[in-house]
């Protein structure tokens, strides 16, 4: 018995076009020219994904950059860092919105 989540539906992602096909297919282009070959590796770019999946908590997208970026030989150890580089990365985003909580703080000290 599955969760909310099912591993399954990741094979269902072709098919997002299905009642939207216009945008779908732009998406797909979209998709494909943003993480093809380019300035960056298909390597560099996994791992940018695999780091954002895990940010933005997508299980399918963990499942399917985790089993693309082992597909390239990309080790453990490297994922795990590319993750810890998105988990600092959104600590800092929300530690740098703190300025807003000190700013108020201060000027209600006035």
């Amino acid at each position: 018995m599955g969760g909310y989540y099912d591993t399954e539906d990741l094979a269902d992602f072709q098919n997002i076009a299905e009642f939207a096909n216009e945008q779908g297919e732009a998406f797909f282009r979209y998709y494909q020219a943003a993480l093809g070959e380019g300035a960056l590796t298909e390597r560099e770019k996994s791992l940018i994904a695999l780091a954002v999946a895990a940010v933005e908590k997508c299980p399918y997208c963990i499942d399917a950059y985790t089993t693309k970026c082992l597909s390239l030989g990309i080790s453990n150890d490297e994922m795990m860092e590319a993750i810890h580089t998105g988990a600092a990365m959104a600590a800092g985003v929300i530690l740098a919105h703190s300025t807003q909580m000190r700013k108020i703080v201060k000027k209600k000290e006035m």
